[in-house]
């Protein structure tokens, strides 16, 4: 189990006909005439409660909370009626709180939709709108300027693609190689630090990484998901569910191709080769197939400063709410806190 969802929990309110739970899943029942389940629910939900499961979860590779941990734990339990009276104040201050991120999530929503056409339109089109267009013999690519080529990705990259180390990642040694998995990288192409692994080094020569190597994701839910190793202090080497692309910079830069994964074109590519499959994989027989618009290294150079700079706009913007969404989740998590441990008085708070 992630150890980042050990204690989550959530309230069951209807009735669900053949509906079970799974192993990974304790069930609480209410029986007892003297607990509101409701609130029970928000009890189990402040941090000091999570953080107790935290401390007293226990496994190497697998984390888990034992049963007899939370039948053991002790619940703070006021009279009935203010039980519900808090119940009651929380689902309405929850619900407003609720709101608010939602709101801001939307927003993010659209500042993505609007990154993401923005680079689609600047790696496709370029930056000149008078340019002369041509087709560019893809359907799922349309109309390219005149003067740029269209190059499969076998042709633009060095050597053939490859997969990474086919290892478990059961050690975090920070004197080894970092061992890059899909799951350490976000959707913005950040590696998490909270998801550190290595491999010794005579695990990881094989499959160092090298500055503007590109990895694609090549099964599961994220594939298709991109990571551009680049500024990275230390050595790091990439796992056998990746592929990774050394781009020939006489071709192409490390930065262009990055931001063309980013593109909608690259997504409506992604998703052709899914309806042609029977399972969710792009495999290297498939990616080095990839068509990409190919312009002058200057122009790509041009290109990718252009970006730079409207994006870095748009990411700032995602950030400032990003960062709401975090002061206003905190909030929330506060005031269940202090409404469940009794630190306010529901009954004379608005």
């Amino acid at each position: 189990m992630d150890v980042r969802n050990i204690a989550d929990v959530c309230l069951v309110q209807d009735e669900l006909n053949n509906v079970v739970f799974g192993y990974h899943l304790s069930k609480i029942s209410v029986y007892d005439s003297a607990v509101y389940p409701k609130f029970l629910f928000y009890f189990l939900s402040q941090s000091q409660v999570k953080k107790h499961f935290l401390l007293n979860s226990s496994g190497v590779t697998i984390i888990g909370l034992a049963k007899t941990t939370i039948e053991n734990t002790n619940v703070i339990l006021p009279s009935f009626p203010e039980q519900q009276a808090i119940a009651d104040f929380l689902d309405r201050k929850t619900a407003q709180i609720d709101t608010l991120i939602e709101k801001k999530q939307r927003q993010i929503d659209l500042l993505q939709e609007q990154r993401t056409a923005l680079i689609n339109h600047a790696v496709t089109k370029g930056l000149n709108p008078k340019a002369k267009m041509k087709d560019s013999g893809v359907e799922w690519l349309g109309e390219i300027p005149s003067h740029w080529e269209v190059m499969k990705l076998k042709r633009i990259v060095k050597g053939n693609l490859a997969y990474g180390a086919n290892e478990p990642s059961a050690y975090a040694d920070y004197n080894s190689p970092r061992y890059i998995r899909i799951t350490d990288f976000d959707d913005n192409g950040n590696l998490r630090q909270d998801t550190f692994r290595s491999l010794p080094h005579e695990l990881a020569k094989d499959y160092l990484l090298k500055d503007g190597d590109i990895l694609f994701a090549r099964s599961g839910a994220t594939v298709g998901k991109t990571f551009q190793f680049k500024d990275y202090e230390g050595l790091a080497c990439f796992a056998g569910y990746l592929i990774k692309a050394d781009p020939d910079e006489s071709i192409v830069t490390s930065d262009f191709l990055y931001l063309f994964t980013k593109s909608q074109v690259y997504e409506t590519w992604k998703n052709s080769i899914f309806i042609q499959a029977t399972i969710q994989n792009i495999g290297a027989n498939k990616y080095q197939m990839l068509d990409v618009p190919i312009p002058s290294i200057e122009e790509q150079k041009t290109i990718i400063s252009w970006i730079n700079q409207k994006v870095q706009k748009i990411d700032n913007l995602i950030l400032k709410n990003s960062g709401l969404i975090n002061l206003f989740q905190e909030y929330r998590t506060a005031l269940i806190s202090e409404a469940v441990t009794g630190k306010i008085d529901v009954r004379t708070t608005e």
